[in-house]
């Protein structure tokens, strides 16, 4: 089954059983007991999008309903490259956990991540 596009606030409500972050940095797996989500930006040419820092501790996010979601973004320009911080934050009563992924182009790509997801058998 293929990953379908969702917006970053289907978090809320979830509960979500696992997160992985891969090596790299530039995806997010949260997977709840029915779904799989992943974070990520498909890269083009002429642009880099990755996640530059995390905030707050993700096992917070663990075994607790995700009582807030949204995604934030600050753009910024120069006379030859455009750039995005994008911030996606969540919530539980455990605690708070923001993921801020920097995208960088040309000015014509997307900048930021995408959230999507697929059912879990």
């Amino acid at each position: 089954m293929r990953y379908k596009s969702c917006d970053f606030s289907d978090l809320k409500g979830k509960i979500i059983r696992k997160i992985k972050v891969k090596k790299n940095k530039n995806k997010v797996f949260f997977i709840t007991d029915t779904k799989k989500y992943k974070m990520f930006h498909e890269q083009d040419c002429c642009e880099d999008v990755y996640i530059e820092d995390v905030c707050g501790c993700l096992d917070d996010l663990i075994n607790s309903e995700i009582l807030h979601a949204e995604e934030e973004y600050s753009e910024g320009h120069d006379d030859e490259e455009s750039s995005t911080y994008s911030f996606y934050k969540l919530r539980t009563k455990k605690g708070s956990v923001t993921i801020r992924w920097y995208g960088s182009s040309n000015g014509y790509y997307s900048e930021s991540a995408g959230l999507y997801y697929k059912k879990i058998k």
